[in-house]
């Protein structure tokens, strides 16, 4: 039997192999032989009793754990079989940790070492508490958002509207037993969650004929409560069109992906990632778009057993209860169903699901390749070729240009002091672009100025 997962052999016994038993208790248990070399032949051991008796003492005097060794003999050789129960606490060596990964041993350090320790604890990093955070960095507008979601999904008594934000974060389990805000709280209701943790943030580009060629790009912070509902107001608005139909005189847009297939695969991203590592990455193609978020899958899911029925097993804990709650997601594990699903019923091809660079990787694609010429106009707009007629092109051009408008409304509202460049910075178009759009919403009558160009303010009129 060769060596894996759960068995390793040795020639003879080193006080060193303390670290092979210790990762074994440390993963999923295992034995280790003594006097078995790497083909899993036995060439025997000397002083076989002395060494059954010697172990036993070092293993629980140096790790703290009781293995089973026993003394077996084959072809008129002894060797010795030790074997290792996983253990449900932390089991360090002479201040390291180790952990059986494959066939082979790794010591933990960083990240990996403290995520395995919250989880060998039952806690996980989202519960962990921010000493240098207060109440005053709660945002009572994200608690509003929240409670508002929560009692509509009925998650939440009608009652919860009234609460302070420390009850709600209190009844959320958001604030430590010290009393202190936790990684959770900053990141669900933070003013400015990126104070704390830099790589809290959406990245999204859009690319044309290949990965060198980043055409524009935009990063979403804030509160990861609303990050999916900014993100999604992006995409509409300068990365993904909406085909224009007619069902008679009702005229009917629907995006390229599927709404529904696109908003579970962002909360996925943003429930599940690792934060100690970098940002969420969304880049959007001619033809299909990939979404990656930093953030292994646990030792015993595989990315077969992920694409089927499976438990629910989040990272982060404290952050999938408070999504789950708003109404957001589901605890039963049927993320990737449920996205397979949407594209299926848009007749699409299934979502494709990798791990890749530490994290896990989700390809949509389209059925057929969309043709765009090299150039990106200022309206984000795409040239279709030839063989698209002249109609088209405008119905996507209007549509594109409407999305803006929305979302210049929407920048608008939220700071009625907004400038004109500061818009065209948000949008990643050309002040020029930004100032003919407003000119329409003028003319049409959704919003007006008022005072001068540098002091004055916007009104929305709704």
């Amino acid at each position: 039997m060769p060596e894996s997962q759960s068995i390793e052999y040795k020639l003879s016994w080193r006080d060193e192999y303390l670290k092979w038993i210790c990762a074994f208790a440390n993963a999923k248990g295992g034995k280790l032989y003594i006097g078995i070399n790497d083909k899993g032949v036995v060439t025997g051991i000397s002083e076989s009793k002395k060494l059954l008796d010697d172990l036993p003492n070092k293993i629980i005097q140096q790790l703290g754990i009781m293995p089973e060794v026993n003394l077996l003999r084959k072809n008129k050789l002894h060797y010795i079989e030790i074997i290792v129960q996983p253990s449900s606490v932390p089991i360090s060596f002479q201040g390291g940790y180790y952990y059986r990964s494959g066939s082979t041993k790794q010591e933990l350090k960083g990240a990996l070492l403290q995520q395995f320790l919250l989880t060998k604890n039952g806690k996980s990093w989202d519960e962990l508490p921010v000493n240098a955070a207060t109440l005053k960095d709660i945002d009572p507008l994200a608690i509003q958002y929240f409670t508002r979601y929560a009692i509509g999904s009925k998650r939440l008594p009608l009652q919860s509207k009234s609460e302070t934000p420390k009850s709600v974060l209190e009844k959320l389990n958001l604030i430590s037993p010290e009393g202190k805000i936790t990684h959770a709280a900053l990141l669900i209701f933070g003013k400015k969650p990126q104070r704390f943790f830099a790589n809290a943030s959406f990245k999204i580009g859009r690319f044309g004929k290949d990965d060198s060629d980043l055409l524009f790009q935009d990063v979403v912070e804030g509160n990861i409560l609303q990050m999916a509902d900014q993100v999604m107001d992006i995409l509409r608005a300068k990365y993904l069109t909406s085909p224009i139909s007619y069902n008679g005189l009702q005229r009917i847009e629907t995006l390229e992906y599927p709404e529904d297939a696109l908003r579970e695969a962002i909360l996925n991203a943003i429930v599940h990632k690792d934060y100690t590592g970098t940002s969420i990455q969304l880049s959007v193609y001619n033809n299909k778009l990939i979404l990656w978020n930093e953030g292994k899958l646990p030792s015993d899911l595989s990315i077969k057993k992920l694409l089927g029925k499976h438990p629910s097993r989040p990272r982060n804990k404290r952050i999938a209860e408070v999504f789950f709650k708003a109404g957001f997601i589901e605890v039963w594990g049927r993320g990737i169903a449920k996205i397979n699903d949407a594209l299926t019923n848009a007749k699409l091809p299934k979502a494709k699901v990798r791990e890749f660079a530490g994290g896990i990787e989700i390809e949509l694609k389209q059925l057929q390749k969309k043709h765009v010429t090299e150039n990106v106009t200022e309206n984000v707009t795409e040239n279709v070729t030839e063989n698209v007629t002249e109609n088209v092109t405008e119905n996507v051009t209007e549509n594109v240009t409407e999305k803006r408008k929305q979302l210049i409304l929407q920048l608008m509202h939220k700071n009625p002091n907004i400038t004109t460049t500061e818009i065209a910075s948000n949008l990643s178009v050309t002040r020029r672009t930004i100032a003919r759009d407003i000119e329409q919403l003028k003319v049409q009558q959704k919003v007006k100025r008022k005072g001068t160009d540098k002091s004055g303010s916007w009104e929305i009129n709704n």
